[in-house]
């Protein structure tokens, strides 16, 4: 119970200490907000991005379109290829009539369609893989191409896999942008609690000649520094949930324009949590390398 009321006191005494110095501490949760902000932010827009190339990504397919004077009986050849291969799950076979007519009727051009000598659109097969490794689809792709009466192959996927390595390039990005800002936060909190030190330096050489430990004299400060780094955390998910219901706004104002509805997701709960962990433990992180320094000078032994 004595362990509870010592922590509680040492929790008390660093919130009074914060509240003494208003400007001081605002300026310190402002410098802590924006530095995080920066980092969350760029991350809440690429997990928006990623999740909605997941919506339109589907199962990936091979699209085989044969050579305009391709004939019914070459189509016959490659769909028994198809039928036969280890690769290939499902696959479907579209006429080129019938890709004209599809096409007249969802283009509107009917009139300009009806006009041409011939159908200039070939057969083609839409091949779906037994599994989506894209090693796999490569590979089925590179033989498709040398089928015979097989003019192109296209991997439709192939969009969502360069997607993926640009979502992968700013998650790194952002990575290395977060651990920057994180050693820079830990520095202005050393920095902070190193003046809060300073100027109870009196102090903490009377606890030490009285026995007082380490651990008791380091423990206030702690909780300042954690205390700090929270708060700033905090604010960091207030500038990035402001600033995602800014672009929400514009992005409704823009959508009405196309007849969409873009909007983009807030900061999770379990990515707020995270947030505010890692804030909380910069601060105390920040305070302890303060604290010791201090106490390690003070008693190098």
């Amino acid at each position: 119970m004595s362990w509870l009321f010592a922590h509680l006191d040492a929790f008390r005494d660093s919130a009074r200490r914060l509240l003494e110095q208003p400007f001081a501490t605002l300026l310190n949760i402002v410098v802590f907000g924006i530095a995080l902000a920066l980092p969350s932010g760029f991350y809440v827009g690429l997990d928006n991005v990623a999740r909605f190339s997941r919506q339109l990504t589907s199962e990936p397919q091979l699209s085989l379109f044969l050579t305009v004077g391709a004939s019914r009986s070459d189509a016959s050849a490659i769909e028994e290829r198809l039928r036969r291969h280890s690769f290939v799950g499902e696959f479907r076979f579209v006429d080129r009539d019938t890709a004209l007519q599809e096409l007249t009727r969802a283009s509107g051009m009917s009139d300009v369609l009806s006009e041409l000598d011939e159908n200039p659109l070939p057969h083609a097969f839409i091949v779906a893989g037994k599994t989506a490794d894209p090693d796999l689809l490569e590979a089925l792709r590179n033989e498709a191409l040398t089928w015979p009466k097989v003019e192109h192959v296209q991997l439709d996927s192939a969009w969502a896999r360069k997607l993926d390595a640009a979502l992968r390039i700013g998650q790194l990005l952002v990575t290395l942008l977060g651990v920057l800002l994180s050693i820079a936060l830990v520095a202005v909190t050393f920095n902070t609690i190193r003046l809060q030190i300073l100027t109870r330096r009196d102090e903490i050489e009377v606890s030490k000649l009285i026995g007082a430990t380490n651990l008791f004299i380091r423990r206030p400060f702690l909780y300042l520094g954690g205390l700090q780094g929270l708060l700033g955390g905090a604010a960091a998910w207030l500038i990035v949930t402001i600033a995602v219901r800014m672009l929400n706004h514009e992005l409704a104002a823009f959508g009405d324009l196309f007849g969409l509805s873009p909007r983009l997701g807030m900061m999770s709960l379990q990515q707020t949590g995270v947030l505010l962990a890692l804030a909380g433990l910069l601060g105390w992180l920040g305070a302890w390398m303060s604290v010791s320094r201090h106490l390690w000078q003070m008693n190098p032994r």
